[in-house]
């Protein structure tokens, strides 16, 4: 940025003469969304919100148990926050794609009770069937959703449906067969999804990787096509969060001290959801933080193991809905603080206005006259007209410094 002869902030030109904030937003689509790259700053504020939420629940674990957060307890622990963030990854990547994934919950829990079964014969031996199944389901799921081009949340529902039918064949509680202990690599499964989660925000800030994951965004009528790149992006993100959604069952039935109880599994989804709604990603989609989900996932588990300490019975279909409901709220501080500022009228570039306030827009508007409003060349001479062209500025020679009244 430069200042012009006013003393306002001056566009930078590139080598062609188009300012530089103009090539920034030329490839925005308008049926794609707002033109220009979402603020974060809303995002920082709330993640440090959740950071210092984070750091008081945990004091509060601390000095009522301590032993919770270390050896074995510390372990079980670091697991369950592993097995929650793969489900609150597989509904925050339907989230940012736009076509949210009720299903979750249901295939987590079928999941679990297909290991809880299996889990004598070898985790590969029951792990690899239950992934194809759902790959296989989630791609069912996703070509309903971009094929028929029907909301991903009714799609998933019914999907749901047919997972709860497999689920309701089993009347009684199973207990996990097999030695598989997760908390033998608690550290290593806690750090691997901290790193998912981290660095799936990071690439979720470029604002090329963010528009793209969030094409299927409806911006007019929701019921238009979105286009074959949004088609295939989010079929992408429903298998995949199916995907993950059956990897965290898996954790939280091993990790478990009991038998694994069937059940609808919605509860899970609706923890899932509202933990990552929390972390600051969008229910509309498309925008979301950077550590939000990991601090929102430490700080549900922290919270529940708390409550254990203090002998509270707290239904996770309680804990789901409030933590859901804050969701709520950051969705909206979300949309509100989080999308492009607005384009002045007409255009006009950044700087200085008249109330000390700077914006930062540009519109891609045709300029109304031409840029080069002088003559190519110096008007001819009128010998008859001289009272107007006797001026010294058009003297061929310097003034010499006593002519002229001074």
């Amino acid at each position: 940025m430069g200042y012009d002869e006013t003393g306002r902030i001056a566009p930078v030109e590139t080598s062609s003469g188009v300012p530089a904030a103009v090539l920034e937003n030329v490839f925005d689509d308008p049926s794609h969304g707002e033109p220009g790259r979402d603020r974060i700053a809303v995002h920082v504020v709330w993640e440090f919100l959740l950071l210092a939420g984070l750091a008081a629940v945990t004091w509060l674990l601390w000095r009522e148990d301590a032993d919770a957060l270390r050896g074995g307890a510390l372990k079980t622990l670091l697991v369950d926050v592993a097995g929650l963030g793969l489900l609150t990854l597989a509904a925050g990547l339907s989230l940012r794609a736009a076509a949210v994934n009720l299903a979750i919950g249901p295939v987590a829990l079928a999941a679990a009770l297909h290991f809880a079964e299996q889990g004598d014969r070898g985790v590969r031996e029951a792990l690899l069937p239950a992934l194809v199944v759902a790959a296989l389901g989630g791609l069912a799921l996703a070509l309903a959703v971009v094929v028929l081009h029907v909301p991903a949340w009714a799609a998933s529902l019914a999907g749901a449906a047919g997972v709860i039918v497999y689920i309701e064949r089993r009347t009684t509680p199973i207990a996990v067969q097999g030695d598989y202990d997760p908390r033998r690599t608690a550290l290593y499964l806690f750090v691997g999804f901290a790193a998912v989660a981290v660095l799936g925000g990071l690439f979720g800030v470029i604002k090329p990787v963010r528009r793209l994951v969030g094409r299927f965004r409806p911006v007019a009528d929701p019921a238009r096509r979105r286009g074959g790149v949004a088609a295939t992006v989010t079929a992408l993100a429903l298998i995949a969060s199916t995907v993950l959604a059956v990897l965290g069952g898996v954790l939280i039935a091993a990790n478990g001290d009991g038998p694994v109880a069937p059940g609808s599994g919605f509860d899970w989804s609706v923890l899932a959801i509202g933990a990552v709604m929390l972390g600051g990603t969008s229910a509309y989609g498309r925008r979301g933080g950077i550590f939000g989900t990991l601090l929102a996932v430490c700080a549900v588990e922290v919270f529940l193991a708390w409550a254990v300490t203090q002998d509270w019975t707290i239904s996770r279909w309680a804990v789901g809905g409030a933590t859901l409901g804050a969701g709520l709220l950051v969705t909206r501080l979300v949309e509100t603080f989080g999308r492009p500022r607005p384009t002045p009228p007409g255009g006009v570039p950044a700087g200085p206005s008249g109330d000390g306030t700077i914006s930062t827009g540009w519109a891609l508007t045709p300029s109304p006259e031409p840029a080069d409003a002088w003559p190519s060349v110096l008007p001819v001479r009128d010998t008859d007209t001289v009272d107007s062209w006797e001026s010294p500025r058009w003297e061929s020679e310097p003034r010499r410094w006593d002519a002229g009244d001074r």
